[in-house]
C-alpha cells in the first residue's frame, strides 16, 4: 500500500482517495480533496493557512515530541603570538601590575629623550666638523641638506 502526500495540504493521500491533476508541463498534483484542489487552483499560499502541513512546520507547531536539544559546541581560546612578539613576552606583559608597567613606559620614554639628545649631539657634532673640515660648503649644506656625489670617470 503506498501512501501519497498531498501537494497543497502536505496531508497523506491513501490508495483510492483523493484526485491527480496534471499540469501543462506534465507536473503531477495530487489532491487529499476537492477543497485542497480548489485552493491549489487559486493559486492560495499554503504557509498561510493554518491547518496546512507546512504552516505547522514553519510556525514550530506540535512538533514536541520530537525535540532534541542542540549540543553547544565549547569554545576552546588559544593564545598566539604575534608577529614582533612572541608568546612569551605577551604573558609577561599582561602580568605586569599597573604600576610597574607606569615605571617601566616612564623608563621607555626618558631612554627615548636621551637617545634622541644624544643624536642631536652627534649631528651637530658632525655639522661643525664638516664646516672645519671643508671651508667651499653652501648654506644648504650647511643646514644638512642632500649632498650631491660627483661620478668619479675611469
Amino acid at each position: 500500500m503506498k501512501v501519497e502526500v498531498d501537494s497543497f495540504s502536505g496531508s497523506k493521500v491513501y490508495p483510492g482517495r483523493g484526485t491527480l491533476y496534471v499540469r501543462g508541463d506534465s507536473k503531477i498534483f495530487r489532491f487529499q480533496n476537492s477543497k485542497t484542489a480548489s485552493l491549489f487552483q487559486q493559486r492560495k499560499n499554503p504557509r498561510r493557512l493554518a491547518w496546512t502541513v507546512l504552516y505547522r512546520k514553519q510556525h514550530k507547531k506540535g512538533i514536541s515530541e520530537v525535540v532534541q536539544k542542540k549540543k553547544s559546541r565549547k569554545v576552546v581560546k588559544h593564545q598566539r603570538a604575534i608577529v614582533g612578539a612572541s608568546l612569551e613576552l605577551i604573558k609577561e606583559r599582561r602580568a605586569l601590575k599597573p604600576e610597574q608597567r607606569k615605571v617601566k613606559k616612564a623608563a621607555a620614554i626618558k631612554a627615548d629623550k636621551d637617545k634622541k639628545k644624544a643624536d642631536k649631539e652627534r649631528r651637530k657634532a658632525d655639522k661643525a666638523r664638516r664646516i672645519a673640515a671643508g671651508g667651499n660648503i653652501s648654506k644648504q649644506q650647511a643646514r644638512g641638506a642632500f649632498q650631491k656625489v660627483q661620478p668619479t670617470s675611469r
